[in-house]
């Protein structure tokens, strides 16, 4: 215990000397404070009170037809309808309509034809400019009260048909996947780049003390499971750190400008209920810890830190195979398909599959139990095994070994300490 006390101080310390660490961290706390004081700085430099004598001109919209009486007709459904524009009817031609849109006299112009049919003119068409899908609304109330009034109704008996609602409820019996999307896709994500990112840390701390023998004198001097955790849990509590401070000035900053952030998105990411935010830590942790270690196995028998990233590459195409599963079926909707439900029992990918299905579907608590059951038995079986590799690992040099080798040369030692003993 000692040792290990030893090992993990030393890792752990060393992650909060390093200045990439701390400056991604302050990065990420200070861009995210900008954020969330962006609306309250913009309103703090916009005046709630408008200037006297001053009035907002809204841009014009231009309503004209050659048939008598139709613009007219049209023009208070156009009025209800575009609140932010100043809507007003021209009595020229189709070509000086065209002018005034050209010479930015009118920012927009409905030229009609007959009631179910016009033209649209306007200088540049944005991307985003939904005038002519809003028009065609409002002209169907309009076109559906016209020919009611031919068929004998009165203006006031149209509307009246037309305004009638139907009134419906929802209520989900178990979750509502939208409510829980945001927060499920932000934690998949974390729990994506700190694996790789910590991971390929780990793996590069082990590769770069064996390079440099600083390894061979380690293992001569601490238990060889000691050395693996200490380093392995010092990087999962330095990244834990890293993202409570982050994820902390988050909530932190969302509280203080709570009042100007309402947007519903914002809102359902950080009011995470309790009980799902503790499934969350829960899996985080235990997925991370379990990579982790098959990082460092995996760094400790690579001779050269070039030799890293071929060497971790099974590993990592292991976990991109569960994120990808874990992505397509949140897009689909389809979170308790069988590829899912087989994924939440596998440890590798269990820390991604079953939080998604705890925070979009509806699981037993057995099958809650059974999967973290079976994800702690694997963070020890495989951390016990990793710190077996890493004990052989030292002495391995030159051409990469091989997985069957490595494993063989794990059981060869471990008999031989059974048989010391």
């Amino acid at each position: 215990m000692k040792q290990f006390l030893k090992i993990f101080k030393f890792e752990f310390l060393g992650y909060l000397r390093n200045k990439i660490f701390v400056g991604i961290t302050a990065f990420f706390v200070i861009a995210i404070s900008v954020a969330m004081f962006i609306p309250n700085i913009i309103s703090a430099f916009s005046s709630d009170v408008p200037d006297e004598g001053v009035t907002e001109e809204k841009p014009i919209m231009l309503i004209a037809s050659e048939t008598e009486g139709l613009a007219d007709a049209i023009a208070p459904y156009f009025s209800a309808t575009f609140e932010d524009y100043d809507v007003k009817i021209s009595a020229e031609s189709v070509e000086g309509v065209k002018a005034k849109v050209e010479s930015r006299e009118a920012e927009c112009a409905f030229v009609f034809d007959s009631l179910s049919s016009y033209t649209y003119y306007v200088d540049n068409l944005s991307m985003y400019d939904m005038n002519a899908e809003i028009a065609n609304k409002a002209l169907q109330t309009a076109l559906q009260i016209d020919l009611m009034q031919k068929l004998g109704l009165s203006a006031e008996e149209a509307a009246a048909i037309l305004s009638a609602t139907v009134e419906s409820k929802t209520e989900a019996l178990g979750k509502n996947q939208m409510d829980n999307f945001f927060y499920t896709y932000i934690m998949i994500f974390a729990l994506y780049m700190v694996i790789l990112l910590y991971g390929q840390m780990v793996a590069t701390n082990v590769a770069t003390e064996k390079s440099s023998r600083a390894m061979e004198v380690l293992v001569t001097s601490a238990k060889p499971t000691g050395m693996m955790f200490g380093k392995v849990l010092a990087s999962c509590l330095a990244g834990f750190a890293q993202l409570v401070l982050i994820f902390g000035s988050a909530i932190l900053f969302y509280n203080i400008n709570r009042e100007h952030l309402q947007n519903p998105i914002i809102s359902s990411i950080f009011d995470i209920p309790i009980e799902l935010f503790i499934f969350m830590i829960v899996f985080f942790v235990l997925g991370f810890l379990i990579y982790a270690f098959l990082f460092g196995a995996i760094g400790s028998t690579a001779s050269k830190l070039e030799d890293i990233n071929t060497s971790v590459m099974p590993i990592t195409f292991l976990f991109i195979i569960g994120f990808m599963v874990v992505m397509f079926s949140m897009a689909g909707g389809s979170i308790d398909n069988l590829a899912m439900k087989i994924c939440s029992y596998v440890p590798f990918t269990s820390p991604m599959a079953m939080f998604t299905r705890i925070a979009m579907s509806t699981v037993a608590w057995y099958e809650i139990a059974i999967s973290i059951a079976i994800l702690i038995g694997s963070v020890i079986g495989i951390g016990v095994l990793s710190a077996r590799i890493y004990r052989v690992g030292v002495l391995l040099y030159g051409t990469p070994p091989k997985f069957m080798k490595i494993m063989k040369a794990v059981f060869v030692d471990q008999r031989s300490s059974t048989k010391q003993k």
